[in-house]
């Protein structure tokens, strides 16, 4: 282990379309995916429970978050800041 290097952990940008949980926000991240027979750009979106401390987000906000490790069943991801404010 000594000398090894830890991979960076993934950050990810999404909207949060729920904030119902205490201290919990559900953000949707979305990416587009060439499908590979029809050449054709689909939208992938992809829902994580993402751990908010200061219950800060609302819903509509764009957020970076970033893996962490797990902090329950669901959440593996902390939010880092709030990129833009709710629309």
């Amino acid at each position: 282990m000594q000398g090894e290097k830890m991979s960076p952990r993934k950050r990810l940008i999404g909207e949060v379309i729920s904030d119902k949980p205490e201290k919990t926000v559900v953000v949707q991240v979305s990416r587009k995916a060439m499908h590979p027979t029809y050449k054709k750009y689909i939208t992938k979106r992809h829902r994580y429970h993402v751990h908010d401390e200061e219950n800060r987000c609302k819903v509509g906000d764009r957020v970076e978050i970033e893996e962490t490790r797990p902090l329950s069943k669901l959440k593996h991801f902390r939010v880092i800041r709030v990129v833009g404010e709710e629309r």
